[in-house]
């Protein structure tokens, strides 16, 4: 029986319909002649009011609303890895084929193309008894993933049919059967994207997700599973810094939505990504990527479904044992479509005219990233790791998104507008950012380097009193400071310049491996410890400053040797030392092991 009703009212992309019995909230509707996607958000005695994702502009009262009795879901298969979807899944590459280079309004395709044969692998076979998540064969979705077919959650029993060859994302390659009633096992399947998708266990969050950031791998750890922000007000880097984490990340999967993001920053990343080569399997980084194309001239409501959609594709791969990654660009254009919609209901506002729900959203997003035990067999391990932007007005970190976000997120990158004009990249300010995995992620680091706690832990410390000190220098002058504080400044700079600062587009410094960051950091901090001996001994400060080695070590994180020429320097900078000790008849190394002892 057709479920058909009218639209009574249109208030921008919310409208009001009426006629339809038993309609359900988080029901899909397609709204007037044309067929426009809404979902239905509220529903009274009288009435039910819908959300609209595409544009209502020429939608009158009197027009057809038609319930399909479905929920908004991802459609999740081979097929997702290197796609390019807006906001509702729908691939832009494929509209740009049927209708060219705009999209129109009402046009309805296949988020997995329904042409493409995969070829199947079974891992079970007939007789054997599955429950939900179990892997029953694999397809090769591209070089670089494996995509895993799983048992749908809900659905167990035996195997009574398995194939092997290829098949369409639509078509069977399974049945299995429980009692009297039997399940098609496709390909493929489909998922409500505002339902998290279930697992056995959550587990401790302990591995670092590498970034090649030194500032952030070193300084301010996200650990796999785990949940981090980077806050910045316009032209501070944000979008940049996302871009090289999902370029460079040690993770299997990178989910990039553009939520409400300016297409020429989507462009940028989308001619970018094809070139960049897996530095692991040497083939383009685009074959581990799901791309979302939310830009902020599509519809404003289907920004706030794209956040959830890809989430869901996230934690699909997740369920299969991979470690992903997903960037949401920015949460905060993500919450200004949700204060839009909510203006567009009448309903109460709070903080910037936001709803009250804000938190419970927001909450609801960055709580499902996580590290689990997946349902299903083999056991497997997989996790989300969320990374979300977030653009307070005027730089103002008091503002609700960004207050709101630190209370969900274990990290948050603080973006420096100072730093950014003083061409400081990343701009990350070292005073106002945090991490709450760094003790945990320290003993990842420990079992290859036992001294990087300490080593972190003391460069962070120099760099909050050089901050204090630079308070006081910015009064009476540098050359004021006793020679011990003027140590603590030029160290200070080594560590900002030296280590801090990294080339993000070209060259060896875009990214930095783990032993390099630590050589890095050593080699600072290595070079204050026997520095401050010698200035305790009469040694004048501007004798230190004045080697040639304290220019180097500014310099030598971009040596296209990598690890060789910071080797090489870390032993010229302790004979350079040596030689002004053994001028003053000190003998440093003996001093130095006594303060370790």
């Amino acid at each position: 029986m057709e479920r058909r009703g009218v639209i009574e009212r249109i208030k921008g992309p919310v409208v009001i319909a009426s006629g339809v019995k038993n309609v359900q909230i988080g029901e899909i509707v397609e709204v007037g002649e044309e067929g426009l996607i809404g979902e239905v958000i509220r529903v009274s005695m009288d009435n039910f009011t819908v959300q609209v994702y595409e544009s209502t502009s020429g939608l009158k009262p009197g027009e057809p609303v038609l319930a399909t009795g479905k929920r908004l879901v991802a459609e999740l298969g081979p097929g997702l890895i290197t796609a390019i979807y807006d906001g509702l899944q729908r691939p832009l590459e494929e509209i740009y084929r049927l209708k060219g280079p705009f999209i129109e309004r009402g046009i309805k395709v296949n988020a997995l193309p329904r042409d493409r044969k995969w070829e199947f692998k079974p891992l079970v076979k007939k007789g054997d008894v599955v429950e939900e998540g179990d892997v029953i064969g694999v397809v090769e979705e591209s070089r670089l993933v494996e995509h895993r077919i799983l048992v749908p959650p809900g659905i167990r029993g035996e195997i009574i049919r398995v194939e092997e060859g290829s098949f369409k994302v639509d078509e069977t390659v399974a049945v299995i059967k429980k009692g009297e009633e039997e399940h098609n096992v496709k390909l493929m399947h489909e998922w409500p994207v505002r339902v998290p998708r279930p697992f056995k266990a959550r587990l401790s969050l302990e591995t670092p997700l590498v970034t090649g950031q030194r500032v952030l791998d070193t300084f301010f750890p996200v650990a796999k599973g785990g949940a981090a922000c980077i806050v910045g007000g316009f032209g501070t880097g944000k979008t940049v810094t996302l871009h090289k984490v999902a370029m460079w990340s040690d993770t299997d999967i990178v989910v990039y939505i553009g939520c409400g993001e300016r297409g020429n920053e989507m462009c940028e990343l989308l001619t970018e990504f094809p070139k960049l080569i897996d530095p692991r399997k040497k083939v383009p980084l685009l074959e581990r990527t799901v791309l979302i194309a939310n830009t902020s001239n599509m519809p404003v409501s289907a920004r706030e479904a794209s956040i959830y959609m890809g989430i869901t594709i996230a934690e699909y791969y997740r369920d299969q044992g991979y470690h992903v990654t997903l960037i949401a660009d920015s949460t905060s254009r993500w919450a200004e479509a949700l204060r839009e919609i909510s203006g567009r209901l009448e309903e109460m506002p709070v903080e910037s005219g936001f709803p009250a729900y804000l938190p419970d959203r927001l909450a609801e997003f960055y709580e499902r990233a996580g590290r689990v035990k997946t349902i299903g067999r083999p056991e497997r391990e997989g996790s989300v790791t969320i990374l979300g932007a977030v653009s307070p007005p005027g730089g103002d970190y008091n503002e609700p998104v960004t207050i709101h976000t630190l209370r969900f997120v274990g990290a948050l990158w603080a973006l420096d507008t100072e730093l950014a004009y003083r061409r400081h990249f990343p701009a990350i300010n070292w005073l106002r950012s945090f991490s709450q995995y760094a003790d945990e992620v320290e003993k990842w680091w420990a079992k290859q380097f036992p001294e990087f706690p300490r080593y972190r832990r003391r460069a962070l410390r120099l760099l909050t009193i050089a901050s204090e000190i630079e308070a006081i220098a910015s009064v009476v002058g540098e050359g004021a400071l006793p020679d011990d504080q003027r140590l603590i400044l030029l160290t200070a700079e080594l560590l900002k310049e030296g280590f801090l600062r990294q080339v993000a587009m070209t060259g060896e410094d875009t990214f930095c491996i783990p032993e390099k960051q630590y050589l890095l950091v050593k080699m600072i901090m290595d070079f204050y410890d026997r520095a401050y001996v010698l200035i305790r001994n009469k040694v004048p400060i501007d004798e230190i400053a004045g080697l040639p080695e304290v220019f180097k070590m500014m310099r030598v994180k971009e040596d296209e040797r990598g690890l060789i020429a910071v080797k090489e320097l870390y032993k010229q900078v302790i004979e350079a030392l040596n030689q002004i000790a053994g001028k003053y008849g000190i003998d440093l190394e003996e001093v130095i092991q006594v303060g370790g002892k």
